[in-house]
């Protein structure tokens, strides 16, 4: 019989602390610095393919905001109103009112010293946007987020198992990674999807019940 698993799983939401740095140490830095007010530069623009990590980070620096009682919005794909922090992600999406509200909005925070962070898929240069949003976003601090190495993923997975209590074995991480999603958000979830299934079946994690959990999630596709 299935166990009923209570509500007291670890709290994972992206955080500052539980982002996996690998090769983006200056940037994280960079980050800190100007939230704390030790830096000047209150506009980033951070690039990089999906799944490397933007959300996590726009996501865990609005929440650091928050947790020090500050106003800040997180918003995907549409433009929000000004706040002491603004993370606006996916700015390809937007549309061109959007994009003239981002225009505006930037103005805006350069103007009241508010923090800006938008994130993309590409450099400003290539961005298929308003020129001159383009430009603004270029006048800021602009890093690129670079993914994560097998190596670093693997760490990553077996950090986050510990943190939900529980060791994962050599043989699941590499099958994860081996035939699991190659972004590091989709291969987290197939993790916790895991742990919650070794727990209602009163199983040590393994890769037999992987197997059981990735023939789950393709069916319900």
């Amino acid at each position: 019989m299935s166990q009923l698993l209570l509500d007291i799983a670890p709290d994972s939401r992206p955080s500052l602390d539980n982002f996996v740095v690998g090769r983006n140490p200056e940037l994280l830095s960079a980050l800190r610095h100007a939230m704390a007010g030790s830096s000047s530069e209150r506009c980033f623009y951070v690039w990089g393919e999906t799944g490397s990590g933007k959300s996590h980070l726009l996501q865990a620096c609005v929440r650091a905001a928050q947790d020090a009682q500050q106003s800040a919005i997180y918003a995907q794909g549409r433009v929000p109103q000004s706040a002491a922090l603004v993370a606006v992600d996916d700015v390809e999406a937007l549309d061109d009112a959007a994009q003239i509200g981002l225009f505006d909005l930037y103005n805006q925070m350069r103007d009241s010293g508010g923090m800006l962070l938008v994130s993309g898929k590409e450099s400003p240069l290539h961005l298929k946007l308003r020129d001159d949003l383009r430009t603004r976003l270029g006048w800021g601090l602009v890093y690129q987020l670079h993914g994560l190495s097998d190596d670093e993923k693997a760490h990553a997975l077996m950090q986050h198992a510990l943190f939900r209590g529980f060791v994962l074995p050599a043989e699941v991480t590499q099958y994860l990674l081996r035939h699991g999603q190659r972004d590091l958000p989709s291969l987290m979830a197939l993790l916790e999807a895991l742990d919650e299934h070794s727990l209602r079946l009163h199983r040590v994690p393994s890769v037999p019940l992987l197997k059981e959990v990735m023939q789950q999630e393709l069916e319900q596709k």
